[in-house]
């Protein structure tokens, strides 16, 4: 008869997908044996344990997001023979599979849902927080802020009791990611500093570490404090690379960010040239960092929306890059109409829109704009399709000299006053 565990080296042997599947739910479904010796019934457990995770991962490698739903619903009879530290980790490595698959968010948070469910029933409390705190960086990740935020509230409250500090800093880190994705800035910085509160209490590891100094330094981006920002990220980076995780890439984009926003563009190529950072230098990430750095350098506006378009994905995707290069756009288109008016009283919006390469619509919205901030002193006549710039109104003195006289006249009265009423 064969065993699991021929069957179990036939399947990864196997270069037939199908052949191996079947395989796997053969090992799956084969009952152990009323018999068996202890160490044969725990080297059968040993041996459905891995056909589940490699069953996980042939459809992870053949983008069955279902498939792996189904693995993990059908782990759940499996689990329950064995440790419940066992089982946490074993349906949270099935539930890694996911993230290489694309468009497989829904699936997920509806195994997700399914399974709190079943570890509420099984009164599994640490598998549940774990799952929960998973479910809330799904929410996250899809925008679904709300329902997001109260379940955080919910985890919080149980957490707290229960004292557990690593889950507790994993929440609080995605409460201040959640809260400054809704914009509220304030209440995002508060949940951070709760979240370093909470690790400094315990052994932080390195990868969460990372997560918190990422986190503060786009927070200080935030507040336009790009020197600090820029010094967490260095820090994030260096910590990422030396693991090796692919996430460091994300924490070099934004040094080179700050570099562009302080107005150093010509950092970027020095930056790239140092140890960590030179294996990451001919990815097409960088390179997109790169091009912006150039056009910002060259206060070029064509090359910046060039840029911009030539490397969309990479720029666009990220929200923290496109909101921070949204505003450096319009600082440019600002600092490119400054220099083309200056030398004028009036000057005709087309003419100014050409020399900028934008639409008329959008350079007279810019200008209205400028001249509202007192950026400088002007006016659009619309009749006549033209700007009329002014020198800058000088201040009158008169009127303010004139209340200062009259506040030192009635000092003057006040004293005179209290003289004679000394007197009567």
């Amino acid at each position: 008869m064969t065993t699991t565990q021929d069957l179990l080296k036939e399947a990864e042997a196997s270069t037939d997908p199908k052949r191996a599947e079947a395989l796997y739910k053969e090992i799956l479904a084969s009952p152990n044996s009323q018999h068996a010796s202890t160490e044969q019934k725990e080297a059968e457990l040993r041996h459905q344990e891995a056909a589940l995770v490699k069953l996980g991962e042939l459809y992870r490698d053949q983008n069955n997001a279902q498939g792996v739903a189904e693995v993990i619903n059908l782990s759940r009879g499996f689990v329950s023979s064995i440790a419940k530290a066992k089982t946490a980790k074993l349906i949270r490595t099935l539930l890694d599979c996911f993230s290489t698959i694309p468009n497989s968010q829904s699936i997920q948070m509806d195994v997700l849902h399914e399974n709190i469910e079943w570890a509420k029933r099984e009164k599994r409390i640490f598998l549940k927080h774990s799952l929960e705190t998973r479910l809330v960086g799904l929410q996250l990740d899809t925008q679904q802020y709300k329902p997001a935020l109260t379940l955080i509230e919910t985890l919080l409250t149980e957490l707290k009791r229960l004292d557990d500090k690593m889950v507790l800093t994993e929440v609080h880190l995605l409460e201040s990611r959640v809260y400054r994705g809704t914009g509220n800035l304030s209440k995002a910085k508060a949940a951070l500093t709760s979240a370093r509160t909470a690790a400094n209490s315990i052994y932080c590891p390195p990868h969460l570490q990372a997560r918190l100094d990422l986190q503060s330094g786009i927070l200080h981006a935030e507040d336009k404090d790009y020197t600090t920002a820029y010094s967490y990220f260095y820090e994030t980076f260096e910590n990422l690379s030396t693991q090796d995780d692919p996430s460091a890439l994300g924490a070099l984009k934004y040094m080179l960010l700050c570099k562009v926003m302080l107005n150093l563009p010509e950092d970027v190529t020095s930056l790239l040239s140092i140890k960590l950072a030179s294996k990451y230098a001919q990815l097409r990430d960088v390179e997109s960092m790169r091009a912006i750095a150039r056009a910002h350098q060259k206060r070029n506006l064509a090359d910046f929306e060039k840029a911009l378009k030539d490397y969309q994905q990479e720029l666009s995707s990220d929200t923290t890059i496109r909101t921070h290069l949204s505003a450096l756009y319009d600082t440019l288109l600002e600092q490119n109409l400054l220099r083309i008016v200056e030398p004028y009283s009036v000057v005709e919006i087309e003419y100014v829109a050409q020399q900028v390469g934008q639409g008329r619509q959008a350079v007279e919205l810019k200008l209205s704009q400028m001249i509202l901030d007192k950026v400088f002193h002007g006016v659009l006549d619309q009749g006549r399709g033209c700007l009329l710039i002014f020198e800058e109104p000088a201040a009158d003195r008169t009127y303010g000299a004139a209340i200062d006289t009259l506040e030192q006249v009635g000092k003057v009265v006040d004293s005179l006053y209290a003289k004679t009423i000394k007197l009567a």
